[in-house]
């Protein structure tokens, strides 16, 4: 009889294992599309991304580069001090978007032009996202208050 009961355990264990198999495996198919990676123009540059991968970019939008187009259709540069890319964005742009300023950006890279569907800019003075300060910190741009 304890020979069952320990068959029984070994079974309800193997079982419980697949079970946890297949779900991590079902989580990671469904969210797929859902990660976006962060990536530097300086990374963007050293290795270009295929132009269906969805992925956001980051870093200062470059001083002299911001040219609004016919309607809402907004060109300008992101730079990390390393590289620049291009980028090209039809919709409206939030408020404290401008020259100098830190952004993010959501989208596709394509034939050397970041093509991007979502544009957030920094909510006060001081914020930067840190993704975008760690890549400006990396190409010795950003330095932070008080230092030299």
């Amino acid at each position: 009889m304890k020979s069952l009961k320990k068959q029984r355990r070994i079974q309800i264990i193997a079982l419980a294992a697949v079970a946890l198999v297949i779900s991590t495996g079902l989580i990671g198919y469904a969210m797929r599309d859902g990660i976006n990676f962060f990536r530097a123009p300086s990374q963007i540059v050293a290795e270009p991304p295929a132009p269906t991968e969805v992925f956001r970019i980051g870093g200062l939008v470059e001083e002299g580069s911001l040219l609004r187009g016919q309607g809402e259709t907004v060109k300008f540069s992101v730079t990390d001090g390393g590289a620049t890319i291009p980028v090209v964005f039809t919709g409206v742009l939030p408020d404290l978007f401008g020259e100098n300023q830190g952004m993010v950006g959501t989208g596709r890279y394509v034939n050397g032009v970041f093509e991007a569907t979502e544009i957030l800019a920094k909510h006060d003075e001081t914020y930067m996202p840190k993704e975008v300060l760690d890549a400006l910190k990396e190409q010795g741009v950003y330095k932070t208050p008080g230092e030299s």
